[in-house]
């Protein structure tokens, strides 16, 4: 794999961390503010938010930009985002602040995988872009422990002061290592909009939004689900967290395999087994040692829909892929911004802490059903 992959993996650590990041800190903020734990989870769906909205029109605006300056400036506002979040004096300049890192999130991830498919053989295009996201997934393994630890520690801005040293890192990564690539040809913006006259697209683009939702309707809650259901000390939450982490690096690379082999079986087969393991991760939050073995089991299934959906997405739009790209990044966070949402909803509800696990397997058996019809449809273009 050509080293420009690890620069892309690098910036991808930084944007990892800063997203799940909050998972880890719902306590300290809600106190810090003096709001519910759920106002708090709503940082979580905010930025979710911000990269559905932010992408495709950021990836339109840059779609003059040769794609390595785009990513460097893509990175630029991933730096002022987290910077503003980590002086924000108030609540809402936090949301302003993760609002603005999202929104580099949403295209850099488009336009990134793009950059990955196009520096290896077509074979080779879902093992690309799962190295890639391998840097969102080691987020989970060290960035987001230790920023949860430096969060408890020295307080939560602490932890966005280090983002920011990781964002300005994956910026001398990208310039160093990342080759120019020039401007794509054909028909630009207009090719790149009437993709999304295709059926298959948008069955790829609902795929994604229901079939990783269950991810975050869980994952938002883990720290309160462990304290207050599971008996965890705060200080076990950043150690769950980074085998959780494990669980993602290895589900990502295990999905990047089974896509080169056959995309949609891969995506049956990983968002079935997300919605069985979120049914255990319900029934099991009571006791610490099986919570581990689920959640941890729960992480690989969540990342192995990750190359599968994002490579889906690639072929149904094939011939003008990078909107489509940054469309369907915005697919994932707009399932991240549903899932923490509705669990939330069910909190506030007073169906208590394993209710979003509930919640995750009812997202899920939709995300199965988007499958199910992209399936059907793919099959009926086969003879044409």
């Amino acid at each position: 794999m050509p080293l420009a992959l690890f620069a892309l993996a690098i910036s991808a650590f930084g944007i990892g961390t800063t997203e799940f990041i909050i998972n880890g800190l719902l306590p300290e903020l809600a106190r810090d503010f003096a709001v519910t734990i759920p106002a708090a989870g709503l940082l979580v769906s905010g930025y979710a938010l911000g990269v559905a909205v932010g992408g495709p029109p950021l990836t339109m605006l840059g779609g003059r930009l040769p794609r390595k300056t785009m990513l460097l400036w893509l990175m630029v506002l991933f730096v002022v985002g987290n910077l503003l979040s980590a002086l924000a004096p108030s609540y809402g300049v936090l949301m302003v602040g993760r609002f603005l890192a999202a929104f580099a999130h949403g295209a850099y991830f488009g336009v990134g995988s793009v950059v990955a498919a196009d520096l290896v053989a077509p074979q080779k295009r879902a093992s690309a872009i799962a190295l890639m996201f391998t840097g969102l997934t080691l987020a989970n393994v060290l960035g987001v422990p230790l920023g949860t630890w430096i969060g408890q520690s020295f307080g939560w801005r602490a932890t966005f002061w280090v983002v920011v040293v990781i964002g300005l890192v994956g910026f001398a990564g990208v310039l160093a290592l990342v080759p120019r690539q020039p401007r794509p040809s054909g028909g630009g913006l207009r090719s790149e909009l009437a993709t999304f006259r295709k059926a298959g697209v948008w069955l790829a683009l609902a795929m994604t939004v229901f079939g990783f939702a269950p991810v975050f309707a869980v994952i938002t809650f883990i720290s309160p689900i462990m304290t207050g259901v599971g008996g965890f000390s705060p200080g076990a939450v950043p150690v769950v967290m980074a085998v959780f982490g494990v669980g993602l690096v290895a589900g990502n690379l295990i999905g990047g395999k089974l896509a080169d082999r056959a995309v949609m079986p891969s995506i049956y087969g990983s968002v079935g087994l997300l919605t069985l393991l979120a049914v255990v991760v319900a029934l099991v939050s009571s006791n610490q040692i099986a919570f581990i073995v689920a959640i941890t089991l729960f992480g690989v299934a969540a990342f192995a829909t990750v190359p599968p959906l994002q490579t889906r997405v690639l072929d149904a739009a094939a011939g003008a892929p990078t909107l489509a790209s940054a469309a369907n990044i915005g697919a994932f966070n707009l399932g991240n911004a549903i899932g923490s949402f509705a669990a939330g909803l069910t909190i506030d509800a007073g169906l208590g802490y394993t209710a979003p696990a509930w919640t995750a397997v009812v997202l899920g058996l939709a995300g199965l059903g988007a499958a199910a019809l992209a399936g059907a449809q793919a099959r009926r273009l086969v003879p044409a």
